[in-house]
């Protein structure tokens, strides 16, 4: 039975590239496209960026199987390090990965995550 999973990173962009990017790499990894028609094969996933100056905070709440999670956490910190990514605009964004880890999820993800789980 699937199980709801949270993975954070810290990424240093510039002002000028696209903080949905990175989140778009990710979805890239695990489903092959930024635009795919649902349900995702691996993980369904749901990704979060917020801004903060040049620090942007990506949150990745996904659900897998149990002895999928290694995996999916895998493909999340491959895309990530690959640190550049080429928009449908054409638009070519980079950032530097300062951490990536496991994060616990919050009381207030539990209805996405539930959502998630049974997609």
């Amino acid at each position: 039975m699937r199980r709801a999973f949270v993975h954070d990173a810290v990424l240093t962009m510039t002002a000028d590239d696209d903080v949905r990017a990175p989140g778009a790499a990710v979805t890239v990894a695990l489903c092959g496209h930024w635009e795919h028609e649902p349900p995702c094969p691996l993980a369904p996933h749901h990704t979060d960026t917020r801004r903060s100056g040049d620090e942007v905070r990506l949150r990745v709440l996904f659900a897998a199987e149990p002895d999928a999670e290694a995996e999916v956490r895998g493909r999340i910190e491959a895309a990530l390090a690959r640190s550049i990514f080429t928009g449908p605009d054409g638009r070519v964004t980079h950032w530097d990965v300062r951490s990536a880890r496991s994060g616990r999820l919050r009381d207030d993800e539990l209805p996405h995550a539930e959502q998630l789980v049974h997609h």
